[in-house]
C-alpha cells in the first residue's frame, strides 16, 4: 500500500518571520567566526527519526565499529549468523557480536486489527532510522510485512551500511484450529504453515507475489533482504491444552530423519511436528544458497524445565525443548532457543525456592534465576529472549518480585526496568534481548479486562487501564477530532465558575475553573446512563451520577468509584466483597484483580485473589507521571477521564456495559458537588467514530533503554 497520511507525526512549529531572519543572521556570524578561527563547524545532523516528537532529545550514537554484515561460507551455503556452540554469533565487518539487542514489531496500526497490516511506507521509513538512532541492532517480526517493509529496511540498511538493522524473520500460523481440533497434525493446519514457510522464504529475497487473501499480507515483493537476515523463528506461543491433546494422539508420529533438521529420540510429538517443519524451511532457504539460524517460538508456559510451585494446572503441562530439535551437518548455521519471558508470569516465579533465593546485583532476583536457568538447561545451545517489557500503563493484569509487575508503571519507571532487564538478560550470558515492543497497539486486550469491552471494535480506541495496549517504545497517542465544548460559563456559579470539555480515543477530557472560596475538596460525579439512578455518589446528594472521581486538592489525593451495576470486575471473578477496597453503599472503588485465589501445591498455601486500586487518582501533569489523571494549573482543575472509569465497553459507539449486555449512552453528564452543594454542569457529547486520529511520541525515559542496548554492544 501506499504512504499512510502522516496525521500521525507532528510536523515541528513553522518558524515565525522575523525569528527565521534572525536564525539565519545568527547561523551566518557563528559560520563565520568559526572559518576566521580556523575552525570546521560541525554539520547538523538530520534524520527521518525526527519525526517522531521526543526523538530529537536523543543524542546522536556513537559510531563504534562497523556492524556491516560479514558472511562466511560452509559447504556452498552462505550465512550472516551462525548459532553454534553456546554463542549466537553475528558475522559483522567489526568482528562476531555474540549478543544482540532486539525490537519486536507488530504489524498494524490504532484503529487496525494486526491481520490488516495497516503500517505505511513511511511509517518503516521513520521507524528504522527511530530504532537506528535508539541503538537496535536487530529488528524481530512475527510474520510476512507487505512489500513495503522489505523495500524500506532495504532502502535503510543500503543508505546505513555500518548501522543496519538486522532481521530476524517470524512465520505465523495462517490456521490456528489446532486448538480447537486438539491436533498439531491436522492436515490443515500444517499444510497452511507449510504454504506460509515457503511464501516467506521466498518475500525476504523478493521473489514472491500473492493475491489479496484477507488476514494476509499481499502485493509483489522485489527487495532482497537476505543481506541481513539474522535469522528465523517460527510459529506461535502454543496453547498448553491444545498441544497436550495433540500430543496423545500423535504418539505414534515417526521420528524426523530430514536433511537438515532431526528429531531426537525424546522428541515429543509436537516438537517432530516442529522439527519437520524447520527443516522444510531450511530446504527453501539451502536452495537459494543460504542458512540462517532457525528457533521456535516457546514460553514460560510450554517451557522445558518442571515447575511443581505452579499453581495452575495449564502453566506447567506441556514441555517443549529445543534441545529436542537438532539441526545436522549440513546445516552450518545452526538452531538456538527463543522464549518470550517475562518477569510477572507465570506464577512459578514468585513461589519456586530457587528462582526466590537466586542472587543478582546484590538482591534477590527471579527472573534472573528464570532466564539463568533456561540458559542453563540448553547448555550448549545459544538461548534468546526474544520478549522481554514491562508496560507503562495504569491498570496492572499480575504482581511480581521486584516491583516488576505487569502494568501500573509510569512510562520512565517501565524505561528503567526494560533497560535493567536489558543488562540482565546479558549478564546471565544470554545471547540477545529483544524488548517487546515498539509501538502501542490500540487492539491488544489482556484477561482482566477483556470481558469489560466489546472486542469487535477495540482497536478503535484506547485503553490505558489494558496494560497490553501500553508496550511499546513509542506512544500512540490519542488525539480525537472534537472542537471543544463550553459546559458552564458562570462567574457567579460555585463551586466552580466554568468547564470545558473534550474527548479523545482515550479520555474525556476536564478544564474546571474554581470558584471562590475554593472548595477543599470535591466530587465530579458523572451520569452515563440517565435511567440508572440509585445512592448519591460519593461525598455527594447527587443520585443520578453512575461513576465518580472523588478529589481532594489539598492532599493531592483521589479515588475513582463506579456504581456497582456497572462495575465490570464480577465479569472477570468472584472476589468477596469484603475484599473490595471501602465504597459507599450502591457503590464500588474502580479496581482490577490481577490474581485469582490459588493454593501453591509444593506448601498447600492458600494465597487470596490480589486486587489492583486501579481507580487511585495520581496527581501530576502527564509530563511528572504518565499515570497522573489530574493536577491543579492556578485556579484550574485539568482533569483526564479514561474511558474504562466511565463505564465504557466502546466509547467509539456511545456503549457502556450494564452487566452482562451493552447498553447505548446518550453522552456523559457532569456534576462537581462540594460542602454539600450539587452544581449540573451539562452534558459532554461527541459523535460516534470508525476512524481514529492519533500521534507518535517517544515515551519518555526511553533513553535509559537506548543506554543499556549501547551498553550491551559494548566490548
Amino acid at each position: 500500500m501506499g504512504d499512510f497520511p502522516l496525521h500521525l507525526v507532528q510536523a515541528p512549529p513553522r518558524p515565525r518571520p522575523a525569528r527565521l531572519k534572525a536564525a539565519v543572521a545568527g547561523l551566518v556570524t557563528l559560520t563565520m567566526c568559526l572559518f576566521l578561527a580556523g575552525a570546521t563547524p560541525r554539520p547538523r545532523l538530520h534524520t527521518a527519526a525526527f519525526a517522531i516528537p521526543g526523538m530529537d532529545a536523543i543524542g546522536s550514537p556513537p559510531a563504534g565499529s562497523s556492524w556491516a554484515p560479514a558472511p562466511v561460507t560452509e559447504d556452498g551455503l552462505t550465512s550472516v549468523a551462525t548459532a553454534g556452540r553456546i554463542e549466537f554469533k553475528l558475522h559483522t565487518a567489526g568482528g562476531d557480536e555474540t549478543f544482540l539487542p532486539g525490537i519486536n514489531l507488530g504489524s498494524t496500526t490504532p484503529g487496525h486489527q494486526p491481520g490488516e497490516l495497516s503500517i505505511s511506507a513511511a511509517q518503516y521509513r521513520t521507524w528504522f532510522a527511530a530504532m537506528g538512532w535508539l541503538g537496535i541492532r536487530v529488528l524481530r517480526i512475527y510474520t510476512i510485512h507487505p512489500p513495503t517493509f522489505y523495500q524500506e529496511l532495504a532502502r535503510y540498511n543500503r543508505a546505513n551500511p555500518d548501522s543496519p538493522l538486522y532481521l530476524m524473520q517470524g512465520v505465523y500460523f495462517p490456521d490456528e484450529s489446532y486448538v480447537r481440533k486438539h491436533n498439531l497434525y491436522d492436515p490443515a493446519v500444517t499444510h497452511a504453515f507449510q504454504d506460509e514457510l515457503k511464501d516467506a522464504s521466498a518475500a525476504v529475497r523478493g521473489k514472491l507475489t500473492r493475491e489479496v487473501t484477507p488476514g494476509r499480507s499481499s502485493g509483489v515483493w522485489d527487495a532482497d533482504v537476505t543481506p541481513w537476515l539474522a535469522g528465523w523463528i517460527i510459529g506461535l506461543e502454543f496453547d498448553p491444552r491444545g498441544g497436550s491433546s495433540s500430543d496423545a494422539r500423535n504418539q505414534q508420529a515417526p521420528a524426523v530423519k530430514g536433511r537438515y533438521f532431526r528429531s531426537t529420540a525424546e522428541a515429543s510429538p509436537t516438537e517432530r511436528w516442529l522439527a519437520a517443519r524447520m527443516d522444510e524451511l531450511a530446504g527453501y532457504e539451502a536452495a537459494a544458497g543460504a542458512s540462517e539460524p532457525i528457533a521456535f517460538v516457546n514460553w514460560p508456559t510450554t517451557d522445558p524445565l518442571r515447575h511443581p510451585a505452579e499453581p495452575l494446572e495449564q502453566e506447567d503441562l506441556l514441555q517443549l525443548d529445543a534441545n529436542h530439535v537438532q539441526p545436522t551437518t549440513a546445516w552450518p548455521a545452526g538452531t538456538f532457543a527463543s522464549y518470550h519471558a517475562y518477569p510477572y508470569y507465570p506464577d512459578f516465579q514468585r513461589h519456586e525456592l530457587a528462582l526466590q533465593n537466586f542472587v543478582y546485583a546484590g538482591r534477590n532476583d527471579p527472573y534472573a534465576g528464570y532466564v539463568s536457568a533456561l540458559k542453563n538447561h540448553h547448555r550448549t545451545m545459544p538461548t534468546l529472549i526474544t520478549e522481554f517489557g514491562v508496560p507503562s500503563s495504569i491498570g496492572s493484569a499480575h504482581n511480581s518480585p521486584l516491583g516488576r509487575t505487569q502494568g501500573d508503571h509510569s512510562e520512565r519507571e517501565a524505561m528503567r526496568i526494560d533497560a535493567e532487564m536489558l543488562r540482565l538478560i546479558k549478564d546471565q550470558g544470554l545471547s540477545g534481548g529483544f524488548l517487546f515492543g515498539w509501538t502501542d497497539e490500540w487492539f491488544k486486550f489482556t484477561w482482566n479486562t477483556i470481558e469489560h469491552q466489546d472486542g469487535e471494535r477495540r482497536q478503535l480506541w484506547h485503553d490505558p487501564l489494558t496494560n497490553e495496549q501500553n508496550f511499546g517504545l513509542i506512544a500512540m497517542d490519542a488525539m480525537g477530532s472534537t472542537d471543544p465544548q463550553y459546559l458552564l460559563d458562570k462567574e457567579s456559579g460555585w463551586p466552580v465558575r466554568r468547564v470545558v470539555a473534550d474527548v479523545d480515543e482515550s479520555y474525556v477530557r476536564l478544564r474546571i475553573a474554581l470558584a471562590s472560596p475554593v472548595p477543599g475538596a470535591l466530587t465530579l460525579g458523572f451520569d452515563v446512563l440517565p435511567g440508572l439512578t440509585g445512592p448519591p455518589a460519593p461525598g455527594t446528594g447527587n443520585r443520578e451520577a453512575d461513576a465518580a472521581f472523588v478529589l481532594d486538592p489539598v492532599a493531592r489525593t483521589g479515588q475513582a468509584y463506579l456504581r456497582t451495576a456497572l462495575d465490570p470486575m464480577p465479569l472477570d471473578y468472584a472476589v468477596p466483597v469484603a475484599q473490595r477496597g471501602p465504597a459507599p453503599p450502591g457503590w464500588r472503588r474502580f479496581e482490577l484483580v490481577v490474581d485469582r485465589a490459588l493454593t501453591v501445591p509444593t506448601t498447600g498455601e492458600k494465597l487470596p485473589a490480589e486486587l489492583q486500586n486501579a481507580g487511585l487518582l495520581r496527581y501530576g501533569t502527564p509530563a511528572d507521571d504518565s499515570r497522573a489523571l489530574w493536577y491543579r494549573d492556578g485556579d484550574e482543575l485539568i482533569v483526564r477521564v479514561p474511558w474504562a472509569m466511565l463505564g465504557f465497553a466502546d466509547p467509539s459507539k456511545h456503549r457502556v456495559l450494564l452487566r452482562p449486555r451493552l447498553t447505548v449512552s446518550p453522552g456523559v453528564g457532569v456534576t462537581v458537588s462540594a460542602s454539600g452543594t450539587d452544581q449540573p454542569i451539562g452534558p459532554v457529547t461527541w459523535t460516534n467514530w470508525n476512524r481514529v486520529y492519533y500521534q507518535e511520541r517517544l515515551k519518555q525515559g526511553a533513553d535509559q533503554f537506548r543506554d543499556a542496548a549501547l551498553e550491551t554492544i559494548t566490548p
